[in-house]
């Protein structure tokens, strides 16, 4: 089965904000090759997207993987959708974040 990929608006604004960091810490090229690079890891969830951790201890039906140990990517998969709502990197405390939102 092959699945649609999806991001919230929310992931993508956390990619740019990171493209961001990354462009004046570095450089604008280092940046679009790292954001370039999840945005590639997160459309390879097409094809079986079950094989990160369940975190339904956050959120019922979230799902968290890791891209290269820095930049944690969280996740649904409802039907034969991957939905990508959150892209954090560096330590940020996603669960958190997340718990916060699906209170309100």
């Amino acid at each position: 089965m092959r699945y649609t990929v999806v991001f919230a608006p929310e992931a993508e604004d956390q990619i740019a904000e990171l493209y961001h960091y990354i462009a004046q810490a570095a450089s604008p090229d280092i940046a679009q090759r790292y954001t370039e690079a999840i945005i590639t890891y997160c459309e390879g969830l097409h094809t079986f997207p079950h094989r990160s951790h369940p975190r339904d201890d956050i959120r019922p039906g979230l799902r968290v993987t890791n891209y290269k140990g820095r930049c944690a990517i969280a996740f649904a998969v409802t039907g034969e959708t991957v939905s990508i709502i959150g892209v954090f990197y560096g330590g940020q405390d996603y669960e958190t974040l997340l718990q916060s939102e699906n209170e309100d």
